[in-house]
């Protein structure tokens, strides 16, 4: 009996060798979601995501970076500044004033040119992609329902939502954000993302509403993916290829940005773009141009303004206002608004004043209580600063 024990504990080895073997890029990338965020693992993380999971590069250099210049006279920030920097874990500066670099700085032993992970700010970039396919026609109206564009969501939560309720995250879908809890849907959708899973199916697969579509707003990061199936469904290109040739080819990157994708090779568009901190003040300073880019219109006027106004229901409380992917204040001073991802990264863009913020960070306390009032006032004391 012990040598029947025996061989069948061998067999079980070998069986779990041999899925080991046949899975480890998938585990790999399971451990890489679970450490993700690990105080000593966080700041590399956040800006070798090619090293950890899918990607798709995105090639849109098509000459010489465009032109963003460095002020001839730096300016002097506010007191505070540095100690808020190292409290919140701050992994680089970028400034513009009217279009020049007034402060650049790289910290936490990262350089100019990482790529480093948006999080949810690239939510904001995928809504002036959308404003874009929109303007030409792709997608006839933010008014259609979802399932125009993109028929698998037929039978889903979303079965019924508009596109102007997924823009506003108003789509009434039940899905948990809570980063903290693992079996949150949010949660789980990382590890469909690592495990080479399917976030089209994941999206369709959800089935639970806790309003109807348009009634409040409750923060959910898959309906961004859904945007992104409807601008597939609508020209029949992957996002990043759109963005190749829409958005970041005009705009003259000075790096190849890339996307986190799922097992699929569908771009992680809520979350998973990797840009240079330079290259995401380019994009911000383009939306304080409203949406003009040396010369040319990238992303049509009407848009810029329509997305960074608010526009989503909003209840008392809440700790901002929310546009189509943008963020304000809810005491939102002419022109100010926000791009924002967990960890502390931000494109505050202060159109009237001609100012663009870029802060990135491995910002693990996030979320304790006064950090995000913090931040939006030490954004406005930059401000005043640099004027």
């Amino acid at each position: 009996m012990r040598r029947i024990l025996f061989r069948g504990f061998l067999v079980l080895l070998v069986v779990l060798a041999g899925v080991a073997l046949w899975k480890r890029d998938d585990l790999a990338r399971l451990y890489a979601v679970n450490t993700l965020f690990d105080e000593d693992r966080i700041v590399a993380n956040f800006i070798h995501m090619d090293a950890l999971f899918h990607t798709r590069p995105m090639q849109t250099r098509r000459g010489p970076p465009s032109p963003l210049p460095t002020a001839v006279n730096p300016v002097t920030l506010p007191e505070g500044t540095e100690a808020w920097l190292e409290a919140r874990n701050a992994t680089s500066l970028v400034i513009l004033r009217r279009g020049e670099i007034v402060h650049e700085d790289y910290r936490k032993g990262t350089e100019a040119g990482d790529l480093r992970i948006s999080w949810s700010v690239a939510k904001s970039v995928l809504a002036a992609l959308f404003g874009i396919a929109l303007d030409e026609g792709a997608i006839a109206s933010i008014n259609d329902p979802v399932t125009d564009y993109a028929p698998a969501l037929a039978g889903s939560a979303y079965d019924g939502a508009t596109i102007r309720n997924v823009l506003n995250m108003a789509s009434g879908v039940e899905f948990d954000e809570d980063y903290l809890d693992f079996w949150s849907d949010i949660n789980k959708m990382g590890r469909v993302v690592a495990l080479g899973g399917s976030l089209d199916d994941f999206a369709a697969g959800i089935k639970a509403r806790r309003a109807p579509p348009g009634r409040e707003w409750h923060y959910v990061s898959i309906d961004t993916h859904v945007l992104g199936m409807l601008l597939r469904g609508a020209t029949g290109r992957s996002v990043p290829d759109l963005m190749e040739e829409k958005l970041f080819g005009p705009l003259g990157l000075g790096a190849d940005p890339y996307y986190v994708t799922d097992g699929e090779g569908i771009a992680f568009v809520l979350g998973g773009l990797n840009m240079t901190s330079r290259d995401f003040a380019r994009f911000g300073q383009m939306i304080a141009q409203g949406g003009e880019w040396q010369g040319k219109q990238i992303v049509p006027a009407s848009w810029v303004t329509a997305m960074t106004a608010e526009s989503a229901p909003w209840q008392d409380g809440q700790m901002a206002r929310y546009g189509f992917q943008w963020w304000l204040p809810n005491d939102a001073g002419p022109g100010e608004a926000f791009a924002i991802g967990v960890y502390g990264q931000y494109i505050w863009v202060d159109r009237a004043r001609g100012v663009v913020i870029v802060k990135t960070a491995a910002d693990r306390g996030f979320q304790e209580p006064g950090v995000f009032e913090d931040n939006i006032a030490m954004f406005r004391k930059l401000v005043e600063a640099v004027q």
